[in-house]
């Protein structure tokens, strides 16, 4: 693995970047798309609507999570979409 050039670069074209990242896969997009229709939901509900198993949408989540686009609290298990 190279090494991060991330220092050369502006707080905000590194937050650009971590955006683009998290919004790069078709998967974490339609989970952005339920949660802003429904508001909040839990990731059970997130897996019958996507034939991705629960441990990919976990994986897809902690993503968007890591990018700020959405909140959650783990001991409940439900997301919310977090305007930033």
């Amino acid at each position: 693995m190279g090494i991060s050039k991330a220092f050369a670069f502006s707080e905000q074209e590194n937050r650009v970047a971590s955006l683009a990242k998290a919004l790069a896969h078709p998967a974490r997009i339609a989970i952005l798309r339920l949660l802003l229709q429904k508001e909040s939901c839990i990731c059970g509900a997130i897996v019958d609507e996507l034939p991705l198993s629960q441990s990919t949408i976990s994986q897809h989540l902690k993503e968007l999570k890591a990018a700020g686009l959405i909140k959650g609290d783990e001991r409940i298990i439900k997301c919310t979409l977090s305007i930033f």
